[in-house]
């Protein structure tokens, strides 16, 4: 390559793949290792596995906080080349993305979503030799392939209205019993309640931020569930994904009645649904999508301590 193409080559700066990122959307990562780590101290009663305890436990939280982030940011990255490759980002009228504003080429962003789903399989390595739970390899494994799968691929499944039950199985079940699991050995019931709850705080920010995109999308045949249903009834599931969480919340007030300190999120939850479940320009969208995000992350860091205390003798 000569000088002059070298310099034709885009060059991001660091702010630009920190945006690339995503950051706006990573306290969901946060919210699943939290709520996991929660119920498996919660769950503890019933027995713990050998490794969980002392600083094995801490080391293995703290390694299923790193698959969490790893895959959710190679995940962003994954879906920023291949939105921006196949062309639906042409139309995009919200925050600019690396590969569809020529901000840096399709390889580059690929290698860096390629990185960070390898750090994430590392990590999840370092879990299974710790735990002794080989079948989460697999787990693992069918986890990056879906993130692949979302928008890559020849039949992307994110562009057929299944955004919401990818982001629900895994920001949601798979992610909080996975981090249970591997810190407890087993699957509780207020595990599954955990994983709904942060299965359908994800839902909710993927709607809103569908929302802001839906006309976009409609123009790029990029069939999201905002899409397919419409508007208007997008904005009521958006609500509905927002408030149902705090009523999986009686699952947990049941028996630890300090869990109902986790309703205090609703101080972010309300105004992100006032905003999102009507007619609102992008900005505004864009600061639903950011109340949404941090709404679960209190909700989860909340639920998390008040279960961890209420455990604590």
């Amino acid at each position: 390559m000569s000088e002059a193409e070298l310099l034709q080559v885009p060059r991001p700066s660091p702010r630009q793949w920190v945006g690339g990122a995503r950051p706006r959307t990573l306290p969901l990562s946060v919210v699943s290792v939290a709520l996991g780590t929660g119920v498996a101290v919660a769950g503890t009663d019933g027995g713990a596995p050998a490794w969980a305890g002392g600083d094995d436990h801490v080391l293995v939280a703290v390694l299923c906080l790193v698959v969490a982030l790893c895959l959710q940011i190679g995940v962003n990255y994954s879906n920023d080349y291949s939105d921006g490759v196949r062309g639906t980002d042409r139309f995009r009228r919200g925050p600019a993305r690396l590969t569809g504003a020529g901000t840096a080429t399709p390889r580059a962003v690929l290698g860096v979503a390629v990185a960070f789903f390898a750090l994430a399989a590392v990590a999840g390595l370092v879990i299974v030799l710790l735990t002794g739970l080989w079948w989460m390899l697999v787990v693992g494994a069918v986890t990056i392939v879906a993130a692949w799968y979302y928008t890559g691929g020849k039949r992307p499944y994110g562009y057929r209205a299944l955004g919401e039950v990818s982001v629900f199985l895994f920001f949601g079940l798979v992610a909080v019993l996975g981090a249970q699991v591997a810190q407890l050995g087993r699957v509780t019931g207020q595990g599954w309640a955990a994983g709904t709850a942060a299965g359908l705080f994800a839902c909710g920010v993927l709607m809103v931020n569908n929302i802001r995109d839906l006309e976009v999308d409609r123009l790029a045949d990029k069939r999201t569930l905002a899409v397919v249903v419409g508007e208007r009834a997008a904005r009521v599931l958006y609500a509905v994904f927002m408030l149902l969480p705090f009523l999986v919340l009686v699952v947990f007030v049941v028996d630890a009645p300090l869990t109902l300190a986790a309703a205090v999120a609703l101080v972010l939850a309300l105004p992100a649904v006032a905003v999102g479940s009507r007619p609102a320009d992008a900005s505004r969208l864009v600061t639903a999508l950011q109340w949404s995000s941090f709404a679960s992350l209190a909700y989860g860091l909340l639920l998390s301590a008040a279960l961890v205390v209420s455990a604590t003798p």
